[in-house]
């Protein structure tokens, strides 16, 4: 069965700027699902910002094995609820790929809990992104190193916490280097942050970053059932312990009463 992926995009710029629409007619989040529905093992779809609850369901996301999603010029305008459905997903066990300035996004930065700030310059300069472990899932495919003609720059320092591995590592003409490929787990879920992709510039037209975009999908997805109501933390009374257990002390709670922890 194909890996179902929703590709979320605000799909603002293609509206208000002549050059994005030219390089994406059909919508950033489109030409990256079409791209994904290349490889037989994906399935994608897509979502945008505009649709009623964003596209995103609680009934979409239950169907959804991995979601990517882009944003740069209306994280503000994302609805709490669905940020909070999409981390309740994600910490249930769908996997997610963040692209580009997603990294301001609203779930990312949840799911980060850090700043998740950098430094940058939109000048169309020269990038090279080098592979920092070697045999990785989402590197296979790929040569050692590979450039992209412009984007844009993204430097150190990442505001985010030690990630589980760092899997690309870019160089700027302009001399910053940038942890450009990120994997964290966070509760059952599978994250993946993946820098290129700034919307002037034909990131996504380019094979290597295809490859990565398939790759990475299939990286965050987990084959394993959902973990139903991830965030309960439930009272587990003395006479239901695997252990006998002689309860002794005093305690807060009253029998039947649910508390909190």
């Amino acid at each position: 069965m194909a890996i179902r992926t929703v590709v979320w995009g605000e799909n603002v710029h293609e509206h208000h700027n002549e050059i994005v629409a030219g390089l994406y007619p059909d919508g950033m989040h489109q030409c990256i699902a079409d791209t994904l529905n290349t490889d037989p093992e994906i399935s994608a779809t897509t979502a945008t910002l505009q649709e009623p609850e964003h596209g995103l369901t609680e009934k979409r996301l239950a169907e959804t094995d991995v979601l990517v999603w882009w944003g740069h010029a209306a994280h503000g305008d994302v609805a709490d609820e669905v940020v909070e459905r999409v981390c309740d997903a994600v910490w249930s066990g769908m996997g997610m790929v963040f692209l580009h300035s997603a990294h301001f996004a609203k779930p990312f930065k949840r799911l980060m809990g850090a700043p998740c700030n950098l430094t940058w310059r939109e000048a169309g300069e020269r990038e090279r992104l080098w592979i920092t472990s070697r045999n990785h899932p989402i590197t296979r495919g790929l040569p050692d190193s590979f450039e992209l003609e412009m984007e844009e720059m993204y430097g150190e320092p990442f505001g985010v916490p030690e990630p589980l591995e760092t899997v690309f590592i870019s160089w700027f003409q302009g001399g910053e280097v940038f942890r450009s490929g990120l994997t964290y787990k966070r509760g059952a879920g599978n994250v993946f942050y993946f820098r290129p992709g700034h919307e002037t510039y034909p990131t996504y037209h380019n094979v290597n970053v295809q490859t990565v975009l398939k790759n990475g999908v299939k990286w965050a997805f987990n084959p394993m059932e959902r973990v139903a109501n991830p965030g309960a933390a439930p009272n587990m009374p003395v006479d239901a312990a695997h252990e006998q257990l002689e309860e002794r002390g005093p305690k807060l709670h009253t029998a039947g009463e649910e508390g909190y922890r």
